[in-house]
């Protein structure tokens, strides 16, 4: 794997989609692009919720990428355009403080998100003038990751337009990190995998530290991404960081059950490690100490011994504020269930036995049920698609998109 991010050289005549993308960029800005970047979707083929949690997540890369052209020059301005008419422009000065509206999440924030990052890595008082134009082809709102990527070519762009270098897999921990300026609390898969992706081949991320491991997925298999079409902006709801904080509280109920100081503990792996428990044994935890109905603020502050006030400060995020009700037993058991169908998926990879195929796609089925039934981030339409997959005896389907909370 390449430790910084490849530079090639391309016929710009022979890619109809750049030659597209460069006459816009001209005729919006009336000069030629200085270069170019790209970074590519991503779709998870198991290890769904979990990277926020601490666990390892097992996605490959897609062809569907977003692709900027981009200029530098002395204007003290960024400027923004999206290749997509319904997408506003957008300029900000590149003396002043970046501002993220994190109840507005319009698409140039998260490209925003990006320059922030690179910004605060290398301490840049000025940022250098840059004009984009930005393309994607990447379904929106589609739980293919088209957010998360804007923000990865956003950090490539800038840190080129900078001079500045950096290995991808500091770029893919700055991504993650600074995309959390839109106020979603993402775990890093999909920064990750945009980065560290290779040609033929799937990838274990694992965290702390990140790295990514090739897996060869079965000769012959054929993975299906299907849209139910049902859109779920991450960013505008708190859909998605009510489940992040859900296992936050869990990791602290599930310490506190077993006598661990909980008030450094924010993941639910790290309940693991603490306990040197095998996945199999916090299953058995979850069953012990969680009750299946929903707790109350009331109830977890009495278990964890804490205040109203610390509770909201410390577990809930700024979209989160307003929960009463919390299902900590069956995200728990979402997660450490998925962890451990992430690792029985490389396992069959590994081994390779002759029913691979078929052994990969009885996983993905458990993946989605736990899912739907447990982590509650399906919606009707993507159960009616499996549905429909299943009766036609169609495996492995990766069925990523829509998932209601991706």
């Amino acid at each position: 794997m390449a430790t910084n991010p490849p530079k090639l050289k391309t016929k710009i005549a022979a890619n109809e989609r750049m030659k597209n993308l460069k006459e816009t960029f001209e005729s919006k800005y009336g000069e030629s692009p200085l270069f170019y970047a790209f970074a590519p979707g991503r779709v998870n083929l198991i290890g769904e919720h979990i990277d926020y949690c601490g666990y390892s997540v097992l996605p490959m890369a897609i062809e569907q990428n977003i692709l900027a052209a981009v200029s530098v020059n002395n204007s003290g301005k960024i400027q923004l355009a999206n290749a997509n008419p319904k997408y506003k422009d957008f300029s900000v000065s590149c003396s002043e403080e970046i501002a993220i509206d994190r109840d507005d999440p319009q698409w140039y924030y998260y490209f925003l998100c990006g320059v922030k990052g690179i910004q605060e890595k290398f301490g840049l008082n000025h940022l250098a003038g840059m004009s984009c134009v930005v393309d994607g082809t990447i379904p929106p709102s589609s739980g293919l990751s088209s957010s998360s990527a804007l923000v990865c070519c956003s950090g490539l762009v800038t840190m080129e337009a900078n001079q500045k270098s950096l290995s991808k897999v500091a770029l893919a921990e700055i991504c993650a990190k600074s995309e959390r300026y839109i106020g979603t609390e993402g775990g890093g898969m999909d920064q990750s995998i945009s980065f560290l992706a290779e040609a033929g081949t799937a990838k274990l991320i694992e965290f702390q530290p990140l790295r990514a491991t090739d897996v060869k997925l079965p000769d012959g298999a054929v993975f299906v991404i299907s849209n139910c079409c049902v859109e779920m902006n991450k960013a505008a709801s708190s859909h998605y960081n009510i489940r992040v904080v859900e296992c936050r509280i869990a990791t602290k109920m599930l310490a506190q059950a077993r006598g661990v100081d909980s008030s450094r503990l924010l993941k639910l792996a790290h309940v693991q490690m603490e306990l040197k428990a095998s996945l199999e044994e916090m299953l058995a935890l979850v069953d012990e100490v969680l009750h299946p109905e929903p707790y109350s603020r009331e109830e977890i502050c009495k278990v964890l011994g804490i205040t109203s006030e610390q509770f909201s400060t410390e577990l809930l995020s700024a979209n989160t504020q307003d929960m009463t009700q919390f299902k900590l037993h069956q995200r728990a058991k979402h997660v450490y269930g998925e962890a451990a169908r992430v690792l029985q998926f490389k396992s069959v990879c590994d081994s390779e036995p002759a029913n691979a195929t078929r052994l990969l796609g009885e996983l993905m089925n458990q993946s989605h049920a736990s899912c739907r039934d447990l982590y509650e981030c399906s919606c009707p339409e993507l159960d009616q698609l499996v549905d429909i997959c299943l009766a036609k005896d169609l495996l492995p389907w990766c069925i990523q998109t829509c998932s209601f909370l991706l």
